[in-house]
Parts: structure tokens; C-alpha cells; sequence
């Protein structure tokens, strides 16, 4: 049992009172060579048990499935897709513990209910978005400040199309964390040319991915 006994009857009540359609999580995983595989399974499947049937888990072998995780885009492992009604571009690319549990619940009711927490002026300038954008948050499972910011790359990739977000647990992909100098967590690159690190409030993350965006249509 990964989730104790005590949070157990807690999110029982979270999903009983704020779940309103189904969630498929779509879990990458593979039977050896694959740290936290088998936990990251076991935790989503510990979720679903506790909600009454709304989280619906789809299991796929990273191997053996390949066509499968082409077409969620799924390039390591463990890994996490949440789907609603639609793929939204939500990842999780190792096990969501720590801190990040909270983002994963929170994303999951988010997902539920096919609609963000995000204020009104940040959904009317994601609406500007045309081109793709890849966000990547670099988190560690102890750092408080980390989940905010996926939340946020989450949030924005439900409200575009354009957009797909990935937390990335750097202590699990260290091959990663090197290659985008990961040196503080949170942080968050953004089509693999604007990244800043820390916590900032939403209004300026939304202008660092407007930012990128201009970046990318003047290269």
C-alpha cells in the first residue's frame, strides 16, 4: 500500500464530492530496468480503487507496446498520460509522490471536470496560441514550490490544443536533468529555448510562453 489508510478515506471523499466524468490514465511501464515502474503502476492503480469507478486505467508495456507509445508520445519511463475527452498533452514522466501527489490529484479532478482553475485573463491569452509549444517542468518529489508550476503547464495544456506539458522528475532522469542544466527545481524550459527557474505567479509564466512562442516565429 503506497497511500495510507488515513489519505485513502480522504481522497475517497475528494473524488466522491469533486469527480464528475471519467479520467483514463494511461500508464507506461515495463517489467525490468525501469526504477519506480512498479510503484507508479501500484499507486494508480491504489487511485482508482478509491474512486468509485471514475479513474480508468490503461496499462502498456513501453516495449512491447511501441506503437502504443508513439502515439502518446511516450519516450521514457515510468510514465503517466491523463485523458478526459481528449488527450491534453498531460505527463507525468516519473512516479508522482512527495509533493507532486497533490498535482496529480489536482490534475485528475481538473481533467474530471474538463475544465482548469485558470483565471479568465490567462485562458483568453492561451487562446492566442497557433503554433506548438512543449513545456517542461523539472521537479524533485521534495520541493514545495515545484508543483505549482506543473499545475500551471498542465492547466495551460487542457485550455490549448497547441500546448503539451511534462513534468519531469530529474532525480529519476538525471541524463535530463544534465542536458537542460537542471542545477534548482522547479524548472521549466519551454521549447527547449526560453526556461527560467522558481516559482513565478501565473500572469508571468503565461508571458514566458508568449515569449516562446515570438521566439520561435522569428527563427
Amino acid at each position: 500500500m503506497l497511500i495510507p489508510a488515513k489519505e485513502q478515506q480522504h481522497i475517497r471523499e475528494i473524488f466522491a464530492s469533486k469527480l464528475k466524468h471519467e479520467v483514463n490514465v494511461v500508464v507506461f511501464t515495463q517489467n525490468f530496468e525501469c526504477s519506480y515502474c512498479k510503484e507508479n503502476r501500484e499507486l494508480i492503480d491504489e487511485l482508482a480503487s478509491l474512486s468509485d469507478g471514475k479513474i480508468k486505467v490503461e496499462v502498456y508495456d513501453f516495449v512491447e507496446d511501441e506503437a502504443k507509445a508513439k502515439e502518446y508520445a511516450i519516450d521514457k519511463i515510468p510514465a503517466i498520460a491523463l485523458i478526459g475527452e481528449k488527450d491534453y498533452g498531460i505527463r507525468f514522466f516519473g512516479i508522482p509522490t512527495g509533493y507532486e501527489f497533490g498535482a496529480l490529484l489536482d490534475d485528475i479532478i481538473d481533467v474530471s471536470n474538463r475544465k482548469t482553475r485558470l483565471a479568465n485573463t490567462t485562458k483568453e491569452a492561451l487562446k492566442k496560441i497557433d503554433m506548438d509549444v512543449s513545456i517542461k517542468v523539472f521537479v524533485t518529489p521534495t520541493c514545495p514550490y515545484c508543483p505549482k508550476m506543473v499545475r500551471l503547464a498542465h492547466q495551460f495544456a487542457m485550455e490549448s490544443d497547441y500546448i503539451t506539458a511534462h513534468m519531469i522528475e530529474s532525480i529519476e532522469f538525471p541524463q535530463l536533468a544534465n542536458r537542460y542544466n537542471v542545477m534548482a527545481v522547479p524548472k521549466v524550459v519551454i521549447n527547449d529555448r526560453i526556461e527560467f527557474e522558481g516559482a513565478v505567479p501565473e500572469p508571468y509564466f503565461v508571458q514566458y510562453v508568449l515569449a516562446a512562442l515570438e521566439d520561435h516565429r522569428h527563427t
